[in-house]
């Protein structure tokens, strides 16, 4: 391959469609491709208080299709481009042992979560651990064409009591 003939990153990375060899295991994340506009709440665990944000969720194939990455983007009047890029998502399906694994990194808030999805009821369980260890679940509910709810979970005990710390609703743009 020539350095004129070498594709930019984006387009070596990112893929047109979900790979064929596993369509049906593929649509249960590649369900979720395109652009969001969503609303947010989070806990802030300190003082108890539910913060409000909105924020631009972007999903795309990558990998030749065999995985989804996202990216969490919000506003912002200091950088170029006119947003931030806060957090990533990068869902893989592991065919041998049939479930998608998941490694999230959101730099500026310091977390780095890894998780393993499963179909769940007519969503998607996200079972992992934060960066601190404690037990995480994030479902995917309710997603339909044009729509998606998403909770965050946590356990302060191993998993035999769990708090939601994220509530996001969203609307599909593209």
């Amino acid at each position: 391959m020539t350095v004129a003939a070498r594709p930019r990153f984006a387009e070596a990375l990112v893929a047109p469609s979900a790979t064929p060899d596993y369509p049906g295991r593929m649509r249960r994340f590649g369900q979720l491709v395109g652009s969001w506009a969503a609303k947010g709440h989070r806990l802030n665990e300190e003082t108890g208080d539910w913060v409000e944000r909105d924020f631009v969720w972007l999903v795309e194939f990558i990998l030749d299709g065999r995985a989804v990455q996202d990216v969490e983007i919000v506003p912002s009047a200091t950088h170029p481009s006119g947003f931030e890029t806060v957090a990533t998502a990068l869902r893989v399906y592991d065919p041998y042992a049939g479930l998608w694994r998941v490694s999230y990194v959101a730099p500026t808030m310091g977390e780095y979560c890894h998780l393993v999805a499963t179909p769940y009821r007519n969503g998607l369980r996200q079972d992992g651990t934060r960066t601190d260890g404690r037990p995480i679940r994030w479902n995917f509910t309710s997603i339909t064409a044009d729509t998606y709810t998403w909770e965050g979970w946590m356990s302060a005990d191993d998993g035999a009591t769990w708090v939601m710390v994220e509530h996001n609703e969203a609307t599909r743009i593209r």
